[in-house]
């Protein structure tokens, strides 16, 4: 996961195996993943946070970032989450055409948050 996980974000903050793998089998956690990359989140009361979605470069543009996203949100559902959360890079086109194509809008902004780019704070009502 971590490798993956590296080749999609270099040049952002990585996140380690150990903490790839806490979030993982964490309680709360929902970890959803195929050949294609996977996605990492947590529900914790009625709220769903999405930490990370991850698609193999080689796969992108066949879907996958959408099945991947689809079946976090059927399992926050399951888990009795009303609404969830995300946060994004300003400047990533291809993740906010993802994340707004699926439904999420934007409901807050972190200035700076990635090495001097904002964060976009979505939400989906679930």
């Amino acid at each position: 996961m971590a490798r993956l996980h590296a080749v999609v974000f270099a040049g952002a903050a990585r996140w380690s195996e150990a903490s790839l793998v806490a979030a993982r089998d964490d309680p709360a956690g929902i970890f959803c993943a195929t050949d294609d990359g996977f996605v990492l989140g947590r529900v914790i009361s009625e709220e769903a946070e999405l930490l990370t979605l991850v698609v193999d470069p080689t796969h992108r543009r066949r879907g996958a970032g959408r099945a991947l996203l689809a079946d976090f949100e059927d399992r926050a559902r399951r888990k009795a989450a009303r609404k969830a959360f995300l946060e994004v890079a300003a400047d990533n086109a291809p993740a906010l055409a993802l994340y707004l194509g699926a439904g999420w809008g934007q409901v807050g902004r972190r200035g700076g948050y990635y090495d001097g780019t904002d964060a976009l704070i979505l939400r989906k009502m679930l």
